[in-house]
């Protein structure tokens, strides 16, 4: 029994389009794998030529995979500058602004999303233009005002800022409160629970991802953060990693592999923190472009 003419131009459409699918599939796959070495290439390269010795670091033609694997470029990381110093430091600054921006930023988010108050829609809009303020216009009265305060030189300029705010981070923890519906809040009001009990205990749980992508993000921000120390910072025992990384770099020499080593053990932290949140972060990024 033959079938009829109109199953089979269905089944020929059909094996059509999954053949089109599956070659669609394929390019997308292959563009992916192509884009992703090109990005972990620089990586790659800067861990392979941390385990280079300095004649094969500098070589040309130059290679990927080292000759010699050299492990002492790690031993010298320690040895040239004061290294271990460098990471402290950045940790202080690191946990302790990440920690201030999150506090400060999350309950300056609540007021402004949960809070009714005259004229809360200017003061969120005064506070959204200073994200339009280039750093570079508010760089030499900051400056001035941290030295006749006495600061400069000191981790306290990188450090307690964090604890006024962050306008963007405001903005995204903003957006997300706002999603929570006010009949929870309600409910809590009238079981006796004020303001800030409401914030502590209910907001914060139920923003669990959100808080940690700004977590995250904070911290990667104040770890990376190269111009904000080597504005204040002049000795180098107060150094962070940002710029003590460039200690390698002399007027006239570069310790490539130490350097490369450095720069390796800086990125270390960072990625064990981004996959240790890296649900909660990707959870936190499609929230806010959904709800937001």
């Amino acid at each position: 029994m033959e079938l009829p003419q109109e199953v089979i131009s269905t089944n020929k459409k059909l094996r059509s389009r999954k053949k089109t699918n599956m070659v669609n599939r394929f390019m997308i796959y292959t563009a992916l794998i192509l884009l992703s070495v090109l990005f972990i290439f620089p990586f790659l390269w800067m861990i392979f030529t941390a385990f280079k010795p300095e004649n094969e670091a500098i070589a040309f033609p130059p290679s990927i995979l080292p000759r010699v694997w050299d492990w002492n470029n790690y031993k010298e990381v320690f040895e040239i500058v004061p290294f271990a110093t460098f990471y402290k430091n950045s940790l202080l600054v690191a946990g302790l602004g990440t920690f201030g921006t999150v506090a400060s930023s999350s309950l300056v988010a609540y007021g402004f999303a949960r809070i009714k108050a005259k004229g809360r829609g200017f003061w969120f809009a005064l506070l959204l233009s200073t994200l339009m303020l280039p750093p570079q216009v508010t760089m030499i009265p900051v400056y001035v005002i941290w030295s006749k305060l006495g600061f400069v030189d000191t981790l306290v300029p990188l450090i307690l800022p964090a604890f006024l705010g962050n306008s963007y981070y405001i903005f995204l923890l903003r957006q997300f409160f706002r999603t929570i519906p006010k009949e929870v809040e309600e409910s809590a009001y009238l079981d006796g629970a004020n303001t800030f009990q409401i914030y502590w205990r209910l907001i914060l749980p139920m923003s669990r991802a959100s808080i940690i992508t700004v977590t995250l993000l904070s911290f990667m921000g104040f770890w990376n953060d190269f111009m904000t120390p080597l504005i204040y910072l002049h000795s180098m025992e107060k150094y962070t990693l940002a710029i003590g990384v460039m200690q390698f770099q002399g007027a006239l020499t570069v310790y490539w592999g130490p350097m490369m080593a450095a720069s390796t053990l800086m990125l270390l932290p960072l990625i064990v923190i981004f996959f240790t949140g890296q649900k909660y972060f990707v959870q936190g990024i499609a929230t806010q472009g959904n709800k937001g």
